[in-house]
């Protein structure tokens, strides 16, 4: 059965994870908050907020589409290792793995959206790497993942309080989530835990309200709606 959250691309979502309840998965210990999804109910195109209670594993189990993962708190673990705050992993299609947490960590995480043949897997500790001037003054960001073969591109940004970034378009669309502090669009305010859409063709003026590090992934979204 197909399910849908926020599933018409050609629309703007935006979703913020304080007002949104945790949902318990199939898998005891693990729970998510949605903020999209298209597909079936437990293998469809999604972004979540996903947390591990302390001691939980993961079944085994494959990824067709890839995944994405950012570690927001606690370990993350699987067979490649450990994966502490500021973990990134991006696992191409294909990839099959049995995770778990001992003492348990909170992770957003992009589900059947890595499809491609030739797509890198990564694993980037982000807390080690350097920040990087990036347009106007104010501005910073670390790249994490960007394939020539691939029109979607993954980094964070880091603003100071008051950086306006000038208006700008968006021809494959963007996602954020903002990771810590607040900024402002035509849209509203989005604060820390606030998850945004915006579909390809839209333009926006954002300004950070006040320090604030953001993920943003751009390309990506199917053309249709």
């Amino acid at each position: 059965m197909e399910h849908h959250i926020n599933a018409d691309y050609s629309k703007l979502a935006r979703m913020d994870a304080a007002e949104m309840e945790w949902i318990e998965t199939p898998t005891a210990g693990v729970w998510r908050k949605r903020f999209d999804l298209s597909g079936p109910q437990e293998a469809g195109r999604v972004t979540s907020l996903v947390r591990f209670d302390p001691g939980t594993r993961f079944p085994a189990h494959d990824h067709p589409g890839g995944e994405e993962i950012l570690v927001l708190d606690g370990v993350f673990s699987d067979h490649q290792g450990d994966h502490g705050p500021g973990s990134y992993l991006l696992n191409p299609e294909g990839f099959r793995h049995q995770p778990w947490s001992e003492p348990g960590c909170l992770l957003f995480v992009k589900l059947q959206q890595y499809a491609g043949e030739g797509r890198l897997q990564l694993a980037l500790d982000t807390e080690a790497m350097e920040w990087q001037p990036s347009g106007p003054p104010g501005v910073e960001e670390k790249m994490l993942y960007a394939q020539e073969e691939f029109d979607d591109r993954t980094f964070l940004v880091r603003l100071k309080a008051g950086t306006e970034i000038p208006h700008h378009r968006h021809p494959g669309g963007e996602e954020a989530y903002v990771i810590e502090g607040q900024i402002e669009d035509e849209d509203g305010l989005a604060k820390s835990g606030c998850w945004a859409r915006y579909p390809r063709g839209s333009s926006h003026q954002p300004k950070a309200v006040s320090d604030c590090i953001i993920y943003v992934k751009t390309g990506g979204l199917p053309a249709d709606g």
